[in-house]
């Protein structure tokens, strides 16, 4: 998968930042972004799981260069405080149950190519390109009763590392990808977005003395922003 995503998202954001064909453009917009996240994390050994719900927001700078016969092609910068993290599907009879929420600063850049209208209007778009990430903080959640204690000693596959163990890198590094609407109105751009993120660095150490050989961040969001033209 990285062999063939990456490629592509160098390509992308080359169209979008270096190209120097078709109608050159010089517009910059600034706004903020909010939304919601379903996230998971992808364990190995695995850990069933089921998704993980979290807010997202932070502000964004978008700056098109140019317009290539239908395509508008621009490169996209955001800074986000995100919450992730997992949510244990515990079927070993205990009544127990765990979630884990991990807040993070994300920081994706895309290549954003749109197609419709530039003024007034609705105009379609993708984005593509690598998001970096740094740990902040997390919380945890046992779930248990006076009647159904908490008991890690039936978990059928026996996985049990994961609770109390401390986030080991807080540096985070993926691709991430979009698709959208955005609506461009006289008092600004009105952008509604469905985005993946697919994580490539884990959050616990790797190494072969280590319980997990992943454990890496998905997440899927919904987003919506607002843009202000500042240039054009």
């Amino acid at each position: 998968m990285r062999r063939l995503l990456l490629p592509l998202i160098c390509l992308l954001l080359s169209i979008a930042t270096h190209a120097q064909v078709g109608e050159l453009r010089n517009n910059l917009a600034i706004g903020f972004n909010g939304g919601y996240n379903l996230s998971r994390v992808e364990f190995s050994p695995t850990i069933k799981q089921t998704l993980q719900p979290g807010l997202t927001g932070g502000f964004t700078l978008r700056y098109t260069s140019e317009k290539y016969f239908a395509l508008i092609c621009a490169a996209q910068l955001e800074v986000n405080f995100a919450q992730r993290g997992w949510n244990e599907l515990i079927e070993d009879g205990t009544q127990n149950s765990y979630n884990r929420t991990t807040n993070y600063i994300e920081i994706p850049f895309f290549a954003h190519l749109g197609w419709g209208k530039e003024e007034r209007g609705v105009q379609w778009f993708v984005n593509a390109g690598p998001q970096f990430g740094f740990f902040l903080n997390d919380t945890e959640y046992y779930g248990f009763t006076q009647e159904h204690e908490w008991n890690e000693s039936k978990r059928p596959n026996g996985v049990t590392q994961q609770y109390g163990k401390e986030v080991e890198n807080a540096l985070e590094y993926g691709i991430a990808g979009g698709l959208g609407m955005e609506l461009k109105t006289a008092i600004g751009n009105f952008i509604i977005e469905g985005r993946y993120f697919y994580g490539l660095s884990d959050m616990f150490g790797n190494a072969k003395a280590d319980p997990f050989g992943r454990s890496a961040n998905t997440t899927i969001t919904g987003k919506i922003s607002y843009l202000i033209d500042i240039t054009k």
